[in-house]
């Protein structure tokens, strides 16, 4: 069996974050991603999406988000051409087409077993396999007696399916409104939410939203342990979302309260026709692969960790996840220094070995 130092399990901005910082420490890690290229996720969201920060506020640690303009808000197909050139610069140990399908615990480190039969034998296993492949698909009234259309926003990628169709979008985050917005310039669209949606300036006083958190410190102070549960995040917006949402463009509407086929019943108690619902609802760890290692999980599937390492399991860390340590954890922008800060730990321990 082959031996390694550390598996990097997922070839995303996560695992290419912490590869870099773990060659910075003299480990070799071997990333392990389960698709045909190291870019994660991003690949597979929707055609239209946009990043959040702005690209000066886009980049993994030794390499700055490419363009002259830093001020704009890179496409999705940008931040994949990126992600894709950052791999190639870290000339590291990067295995695509390697889906892991478990890691057991073995008297001094960790046995990897591949989808095929591989196996590996690690020291230490940094989880950075992102939440992409768990959609969260929430109990909703009724969900399960509707007969019509209904996709994650995973499964979603453009609107041109659903033009003339009536269509509902669930959820309030940045991804829903988007979607929602995006839907309504073709299709008659609710976005159904069970509270109000919550919006934040995108822009203060000239500034995009990301320099304020970031000369505040607010992005890097170490929240995630204090808020237990991660907070749900405002709709960032320059004021376009909101102009939509007044001109009825996508309607919103509290969540619906039954179905019967293709019918959903409102709260107000009418009834109507609906040809598709999308879950714009969110995404958990996807994290099958830990299953069989006791106490790496909760009984819900997600990760049992203090800023990142795993609480009864030495050797296992977890890189990229939401509030993992702040609130840009699981962002380009933040990922880098919970990377590090893993990779130092890690290289402490094995050290000692």
């Amino acid at each position: 069996m082959e031996r390694i130092d550390v598996a990097v399990i997922g070839g995303g901005q996560s695992g290419l974050a912490t590869v870099h910082a773990l060659l910075r420490r003299g480990l070799l890690p071997v990333v392990l991603e389960a698709s045909d290229r190291a870019a994660g996720s991003w690949p597979h969201y929707y055609d239209s999406l946009t990043l959040f920060s702005p690209a000066r506020y886009s980049s993994l640690p030794g390499m700055p988000f490419p363009g002259a303009d830093c001020d704009r808000y890179p496409h999705r197909d940008e931040v994949v051409a990126y992600l894709t050139a950052y791999a190639d610069r870290l000339d590291a140990d990067i295995r695509t087409g390697s889906r892991v399908s478990a890691i057991r615990r073995t008297g001094d480190g960790f046995a990897v077993e591949l989808e095929g039969g591989g196996r590996l034998s690690a020291r230490a296993v940094v989880a950075a396999s992102g939440t992409f492949g768990r959609p969260h698909r929430p109990a909703l009234p009724g969900l399960e007696e509707f007969t019509g259309q209904v996709l994650h926003a995973a499964d979603y990628r453009s609107p041109a399916p659903f033009t003339g169709r009536r269509v509902v979008v669930v959820g309030a985050g940045n991804s829903a409104v988007q979607i929602a917005a995006e839907l309504a310039e073709t299709a008659r669209v609710t976005l159904a939410t069970r509270a109000p949606v919550k919006f934040a300036a995108q822009r203060i006083l000239g500034r995009d939203l990301h320099f304020w958190t970031t000369r505040t410190g607010l992005d890097t102070a170490p929240l995630g342990r204090l808020l237990g549960r991660p907070p749900a995040q405002p709709v960032l917006d320059d004021g376009r979302y909101r102009a939509a949402l007044a001109a009825g463009r996508p309607e919103r509407r509290p969540l619906f309260v039954g179905a019967d086929g293709t019918e959903l019943t409102w709260q107000d108690g009418k009834r109507e026709d609906i040809d598709a619902i999308v879950l714009a609802t969110g995404y958990r760890p996807d994290l099958p692969y830990l299953a069989g290692l006791d106490s790496a999980l909760d009984a819900a599937g997600n990760p049992r960790h203090r800023e990142g390492v795993a609480t009864d399991v030495p050797g296992l860390a977890f890189v990229g996840l939401e509030w993992q340590r702040s609130l840009s954890s699981n962002s380009l922008r933040g990922v880098g220094r919970d990377a590090d800060r893993i990779a130092r730990r890690l290289a402490a321990r094995l050290a000692c070995r």
